[in-house]
């Protein structure tokens, strides 16, 4: 049952209504990680499809094997980023030999966590403290936003930028009144639909009615109005299976990507594990950090043979997938099947996607993810209890993931031994 818990959740399908939301929820994940995909395989240097493979295969396997039931794997944002730092230097983007290196990347991440999955190392990870896990829930938020403003505004604001230089980019845009007020009216469109479909989110999700309207709302705007600014679409995509590739396990490509395994099974580790368990807090569910590791890294070593650069917990697609009404893994396994088919059948239908309809969806999700209450409640703690978590968020926004974490739990242990309050629980 341990390495099977995919097996706790199959009776849950006797309860009525959760197949039907698993699968609609499914499907808006799979139309929301379409420009999504793209976009991060850009960041990663890989050619554009990568990132929908990388959304393919990951996916599925975490969520049979994984620990979180509602936590989505796949490409990310750090993750891709951080794929470019580190094999730049070693072959030219896109090129069949960065290809190979990429994906024998993500075959020996997975080999080490799944080593310390099975070597019961993960356990450390859950006595990661809750504010530390709260502060970068909000923190990760924040980047999101971030990620997005550029899209919202109808800006070009390079992919990377931090978020004071953003702040700064936007302020200049706005004051400037170089505004498109198109980009603008069509997020309100979009989030105006999320709110007056609420009531019947239960029936279909509202984030898949609001990007049916968002884009025929794109559509009329451009009708009426022809001498504006048209919206960036999703651009064409292949409708295909991701191919067969084999890693490089030649000792010198390995010797070669010794360092970047480690630092990468680090960010990707640290960021799944953070995810899964701020989503666990949040829905009240058991977490097994082990179980996550070994999840984690079979989702890389099988990504690795259908062609997937390395992945990850994705807090924007776990996002969406827990707004939009999902209650077990089934949601995420169905979302990376609707990815195939959508490619297969109807992918010259993307093309009518706007980004910006996406983008608002982002914006929903990241505003769900700041916790007001749990946040409220590490304040009233009192003791200091609540430094860790702002330093967590803090060093979210302004520093690498991971060493956010770890300055996070620094934090807390020395909150503690000066203070002296205990561990918090979530009310």
């Amino acid at each position: 049952m341990r390495q099977l818990p995919f097996l706790k959740w199959l009776p849950e399908y006797r309860n009525t209504g959760t197949i039907r939301a698993d699968l609609l929820a499914g499907l808006t994940g799979a139309i929301v990680v379409l420009p999504q995909g793209i976009a991060f395989a850009l960041l990663a240097g890989m050619p554009p499809h990568y990132g929908l493979y990388a959304a393919m295969v990951p996916c599925l396997i975490a969520a049979l094997f994984g620990s979180s039931r509602l936590m989505v794997t796949g490409p990310a944002n750090a993750i891709s980023l951080t794929t470019m730092a580190l094999i730049a230097p070693l072959a030219i983007p896109e090129s069949p030999q960065y290809v190979m290196l990429v994906l024998t990347l993500s075959f020996l991440v997975g080999i080490i966590q799944l080593i310390l999955g099975f070597s019961g190392i993960g356990k450390w990870v859950e006595k990661v403290p809750h504010s530390v896990i709260v502060g970068f829930t909000a923190g990760a938020a924040v980047l999101i936003i971030n990620s997005q403003a550029g899209t919202l505004l109808g800006m070009d604001i390079p992919r990377g930028t931090d978020v004071i230089h953003t702040i700064q980019a936007v302020s200049s845009h706005l004051l400037s009144g170089n505004v498109q007020w198109q980009s603008i009216a069509l997020v309100l469109i979009t989030l105006g639909v999320v709110r007056l479909w609420g009531s019947l989110n239960k029936y279909v999700p509202a984030m898949l009615i609001a990007v049916i309207v968002g884009a025929v709302a794109a559509i009329l705007i451009e009708l009426v109005f022809p001498t504006l600014s048209q919206f960036k679409r999703v651009s064409n995509i292949p409708g295909a299976f991701p191919p067969l590739s084999f890693p490089d396990l030649n000792p010198a490509t390995v010797q070669q990507l010794f360092g970047a395994m480690l630092i990468m099974t680090l960010l990707a580790s640290t960021e799944a594990m953070a995810i899964a368990r701020a989503i666990a807090l949040k829905t009240k569910d058991s977490f097994n950090a082990n179980q996550e590791f070994i999840g984690q890294g079979l989702a890389n070593v099988a990504g690795s043979f259908f062609s997937a650069y390395p992945s990850s917990g994705s807090f924007n697609r776990t996002g969406v997938n827990l707004a939009a009404g999902a209650k077990t893994p089934l949601s995420a396994i169905s979302a990376a099947f609707f990815l195939i088919v959508i490619l297969a059948f109807v992918s010259p239908l993307a093309k009518h996607i706007p980004y910006v309809v996406i983008a608002s969806l982002l914006l929903l999700v990241a505003w769900k993810l700041i916790d007001l209450k749990q946040i409220r409640h590490e304040f009233e703690l009192g003791k200091g209890a609540w430094i860790p978590m702002l330093v967590t968020a803090a060093g979210t926004v302004t520093i690498a993931l991971e060493w956010a974490i770890l300055l996070g739990i620094f934090s807390s242990i020395l909150m503690h031994k000066i203070l002296g309050y205990g561990k918090t629980k979530s009310k």
